[in-house]
């Protein structure tokens, strides 16, 4: 029997169901609670939007796009939403999708902390960065009922979330600082690891090897 949460069927298929219990296992609570709500979330900010992504894709993008911030996915060269992105794409591969298919969710996740972008791109890229300012920055909240927000959030629980997320951040790059320069990433960082200063986009020109 399919799981629903607020509506939105949980696809009972063997590769969420695999990709489920992955991330449980491997993960934080914290991190496996927040992307079920961003697929929850997601799918229904695609609803509202007119927009239909395949449920298989998105949920497997909202499970791995955090998956970066921790061990055993977090690297100490790149970005944290490539280490995601690239695990998203090798299980999925594993799994006998297209390349195509897990490229697009490798996208979802590379995209999903870039303002903008995500939503002129394809459905399940979208839905995925929808699923995450939803559910971390309070974005079109809205467009959302309340009952749906109550059961999604009795179903995954965000307890203190606000100051945990911000925690698993920086716990998740603050040993990598250079891979934040041009992202919010680097907000975290100023925030909260003193003596911190982002790399400015102005000095990197103004000092780059051109002799003028």
């Amino acid at each position: 029997m399919s799981e629903v949460i607020a509506g939105v069927e949980i696809p009972d298929t063997t590769v969420v169901s695999e990709a489920t219990e992955l991330i449980r296992a491997t993960t934080t609570s914290l991190i496996f609670n927040h992307s079920r709500r961003v697929f929850v979330f997601g799918t229904l900010q695609a609803r509202a939007l007119g927009l239909k992504p395949d449920p298989e894709l998105l949920y497997v993008a909202a499970l791995f796009h955090d998956t970066g911030l921790v061990q055993p996915y977090r690297s100490d060269d790149q970005r944290f939403e490539l280490d995601g992105a690239d695990q998203a794409r090798a299980f999925l591969l594993d799994h006998s999708f297209s390349e195509a298919d897990a490229h697009l969710v490798w996208t979802a996740i590379a995209l999903h902390t870039t303002p903008e972008v995500p939503w002129k791109m394809a459905p399940e890229i979208a839905a995925t960065t929808a699923g995450v300012e939803t559910d971390v920055l309070g974005m079109r909240l809205d467009n959302l009922t309340a009952a749906d927000i109550a059961e999604v959030t009795e179903a995954h629980p965000r307890p203190d979330f606000k100051n945990r997320i911000l925690q698993a951040f920086t716990d998740g790059f603050q040993h990598r600082p250079d891979t934040t320069f041009g992202t919010v990433n680097a907000d975290v960082l100023e925030h909260f690891v003193p003596g911190y200063r982002h790399i400015d986009f102005v000095d990197v020109i103004q000092n780059s090897a051109w002799p003028e």
